[in-house]
């Protein structure tokens, strides 16, 4: 259900910045997703359709592409990319890790008439 808000908020932030650009019509929208993110593309999609109506951006295109998840090892440093459920620091064999990349967010660009 936070797809709903997040996609409200990924709609204000498009509306505003094709105002400043005194667009007439948003086309597409270009988002970054990360592999651990919980956001469901799909929900995001369905979301859109409802919220983007009668405005400007209605019937816009929505480009997700996902950024694999990536995790840093605490013992020696080690960034490596998340396999599976293996957490396993390849380099040196420890455990203690965390989330280093893969749970972004983001409106990359947005294209407009």
């Amino acid at each position: 259900m936070h797809e709903l808000s997040i996609t409200e908020s990924v709609l204000e932030i498009a509306l505003r910045h094709a105002q400043q650009a005194q667009a007439q019509r948003i086309t597409r929208l270009n988002l970054l997703i990360g592999d651990l993110s919980s956001i469901v593309d799909e929900s995001v999609q369905f979301y859109w359709d409802i919220v983007s109506q009668d405005t400007i951006a209605e019937g816009a295109e929505l480009h997700f592409e996902r950024v694999s998840g990536a995790l840093r090892c605490l013992n020696c440093d080690h960034t490596f990319p998340l396999n599976g459920q293996s957490f396993t620091c390849p380099a040196c064999g420890d455990t203690k890790v965390v989330a280093e990349g893969g749970n972004e967010f983001r409106l990359e660009s947005i294209e407009v008439e």
